[in-house]
């Protein structure tokens, strides 16, 4: 595993070592997103390279499993990233459990805060006083609503026409 980790590019040895549970600790939720992409990035075009290289070297060696031993370390360097992915997502994922507590107990406060105590309602008689809310149906306003409605007097209004004519 140090051998593939020497072999790995400056920016690449760099992209590994931010997954370090220390380096981890102090990100936030979107900045371990963008470190997660990175990383599925890298694997990615590893995993590809992998496979392509894999698959030209078949018709050379002749067989699979000599293609295959020919591409050790694109192998290896999938496999590293592939590592550093796991310790990701594994962080993001706790992370995020944890930040979506902390807006559900911040949502639930702010609904405790709005909502009325029933110790501090005065006793009554029980009769409404207001005539409350006027409820008016805004669906009268479409344009649609307007055509079906018209449609329907319309269509009342040939039945009772035809009705007359008798």
């Amino acid at each position: 595993m140090k051998k593939i980790l020497n072999s790995l590019s400056e920016d690449e040895y760099v992209l590994v070592r931010e997954t370090k549970k220390a380096q981890m600790a102090e990100l936030d939720e979107a900045e371990l997103i963008n470190l997660h992409t990175r990383i599925r990035r890298a694997r990615n075009k590893y995993a590809k390279l992998y496979r392509r290289t894999g698959a030209t070297k078949v018709e050379s060696k002749g067989a699979r499993g000599s293609g295959k031993a020919a591409n050790k370390r694109n192998a290896g360097r999938a496999e590293v990233f592939e590592g550093a992915l796991s310790r990701v997502s594994r962080k993001l994922a706790a992370v995020s459990r944890q930040s979506a507590r902390d807006l559900k107990e911040e949502r639930l406060a702010r609904a405790r805060k709005d909502a009325p105590s029933f110790s501090e309602i005065e006793t009554s008689d029980g009769k409404v006083r207001s005539a409350g809310k006027a409820r008016v149906d805004a669906t009268r306003q479409s344009s649609g609503r307007k055509k079906y409605e018209a449609s329907s007097i319309a269509a009342g209004a040939r039945r009772q026409a035809k009705k007359d004519g008798r």
